[in-house]
């Protein structure tokens, strides 16, 4: 099979390919006494699921006497949660972690994911042994491997479909993890912390990554038509549940999406993945495995910003794609059924289970898991962890789910969260249940410009906009970025603000809270404090002319951006 080898390598390819098996440098540059690793290090230490950042705030500052005092290191570190299942004894001991040696916050991913930020370099080998230690694990949650694989979390008991949902996932994540032994041997092994033997590499065998592993990272997701919580088409490769008379019969495979965007690169865009073919839940693996060494083998390792799999789509077309993965696979790929995501839960609130006892969906704003003086989530959620010990679930909006709660335990669950300053879902604006946004500022380094530390007073001016139009019961979604990449879903959402330069923003209109329409640019470059003003005149638009059940993204997908944009003229 032809493949990428006769093409000009980047340099990241040629790193992974010597680092050994994800080994690098780590081992040697994390017993140094420097307060950071150098830059390929760095690289190396995002397949193991952390990133070095630096407190962007502190840039610049000065020594005692005037010198400058370089950059404040730190790094987050992400937990991989296939399905988002984890068990309060497991939050408890991250929330302990983020007060121990991180910056006193945990915050729950649009991944389905929790991320520490803030831990320093000396606290980083601790940090990962101890989320191991509760049997979760860093490994793979980032770099150019498969991420973590999300799935709907609604634990509904008496539905055999969703368990089996959940089981696939898990399946799928453990099935496309590296072979490697690097993270065990670096993270793990030695209770001392000594440093693992160069000399002492034994390369094993990886079947489905090869040297280099992969181009770029790739999302899988799992998901179900009247249920695309987790926004599929957002992802890589998707699987929709198709279930005939209560029984899951098999999925339909899409491929190819992705929100990461380069503004000044004109040939990047955000892409919603297509479908593809349909698999029995028998083949869930063998397809998905097929997939990825496609993308292994003719993805691109010459240039980063073309390297994620929906621009291979885009150069070869899908029908050559399905060819490819149909040989990789072994057999001819079956046609897939009609069914497409057609609607979305946020669960939050309450809800039954269908065994007699409850779940209950907090909304967590921005994922971010904190004591301020107006709401204490962190204290909040330590007291309901801790007296009750019930399964939990992170769902794709960056909230959180507790799960079989007993009918007379609802009561004292709510006078919890209600002492802590909790508000119930049902006192919360859809926009408020649906709008979610990235880090951004201080942290991240991609960040041109503010996300989550702006979205609350962003949010409460639209809020205030929709109210005064009789708006403020619109399913209406709106999703905030610091920079394009879009890890917020930025361009599948309502409305969807994507920071462009310090202080302004592209607001995106046109996408919807199913996840199943992109967004196209109704204004660049809009200051921060202009966007609620900018978006008034077509909220008055939405009133004169929506249809009925018309979504606001729908409706401004119908209208089209030229009149939108003739709404400011």
């Amino acid at each position: 099979m032809a493949t990428n080898e006769a093409i000009e390598l980047s340099k990241l390819e040629h790193l992974k390919e010597s680092s050994r098996q994800l080994r690098g440098t780590l081992a040697e540059e994390l017993e140094a006494e420097s307060d950071h690793i150098s830059g390929d290090a760095a690289q190396i230490l995002k397949f193991h699921g952390s990133y070095q950042q630096d407190d962007r705030e502190l840039r610049g500052r000065k020594n005692p006497d005037g010198t400058p005092a370089g950059k404040h290191y730190m790094f987050m570190v992400r937990t991989r949660i296939p399905g988002g299942r984890l068990t309060s004894e497991q939050l408890l001991a991250e929330l302990d972690l983020c007060d121990r040696v991180g910056n006193g916050t945990l915050r729950i991913t649009t991944r389905q994911g929790l991320q520490l930020h803030g831990v320093l370099k000396k606290n980083l080998r601790e940090t990962i042994r101890e989320i191991n230690r509760i049997q979760l694990t860093t490994f793979c949650a980032c770099g150019d491997v498969e991420r973590n694989v999300m799935c709907c979390p609604a634990p509904i008991r008496n539905n055999p479909v969703r368990d089996r949902m959940q089981e696939l996932a898990w399946r799928t994540a453990e099935h496309l993890k590296p072979r490697t032994t690097a993270y065990y041997e670096i993270w793990l092994r030695d209770e001392e912390g000594h440093r693992t033997d160069a000399t002492e590499f034994q390369p094993v065998e990886e079947p489905i990554y090869g040297e280099r592993y992969l181009p770029r990272k790739f999302k899988t997701g799992f998901a179900l038509p009247e249920d695309n919580c987790i926004e599929l088409l957002a992802n890589d490769l998707g699987f929709l549940g198709i279930v005939e008379d209560g029984r899951l019969i098999g999925f339909n495979v899409y491929v190819g999406g992705s929100m990461g965007v380069t503004p000044a690169n004109k040939k990047t865009f955000p892409a919603l993945a297509k479908k593809l073919t349909f698999v029995t839940p028998d083949e869930v693996i063998p397809i998905a495995e097929a997939i990825v060494k496609v993308q292994r083998d003719f993805g691109n390792r010459s240039d980063r910003k073309q390297a994620r799999m929906k621009y291979l789509i885009a150069r070869w077309g899908l029908e050559r794609f399905a060819e490819t993965v149909a040989e990789y696979y072994g057999r001819p790929l079956s046609e897939p059924r009609p069914e497409d995501p057609r609607a979305t839960d946020d669960h939050m609130g309450w809800h039954e289970q269908g065994d007699g006892r409850w779940f209950l969906g907090i909304k967590i704003p921005n994922g971010r898991i904190q004591d301020t003086d107006a709401v204490r989530y962190k204290t909040g959620l330590r007291e309901l962890c801790s007296r009750y010990r019930r399964e939990l679930r992170l769902t794709a909006q960056q909230s959180l789910i507790v799960c079989d709660i007993e009918p007379a335990e609802r009561a004292d669950i709510d006078a919890i969260l209600a002492d802590h300053g909790i508000r119930p879902a049902e006192e919360l604006t859809p926009i408020e249940r649906l709008s979610i946004a990235c880090p951004a500022l201080p942290t991240c380094g991609l960040a041109v410009t503010e996300s989550e530390r702006v979205m609350p007073a962003v949010l409460e001016a639209i809020r205030n906009e929709l109210a005064a139009r009789g708006l403020e019961a619109s399913e209406l979604a709106v999703h905030m970025t610091g920079c394009p990449n879009g890890c917020a879903r930025t361009y599948t959402s309502d409305i969807g603000l994507v920071g462009k330069a310090r202080g302004k923003y592209t607001i995106y209109l046109g996408g919807n809270a199913v996840g199943t329409a992109l967004g196209f640019v109704y204004q660049d470059l809009v200051p921060l404090e202009e966007i609620p003003a900018r978006l008034a005149p077509v909220f008055d638009l939405y009133c004169a002319e929506r249809q009925d059940g018309e979504s606001f993204g729908d409706f401004c997908r119908r209208v089209g951006p030229e009149r939108l944009a003739s709404l400011q003229s």
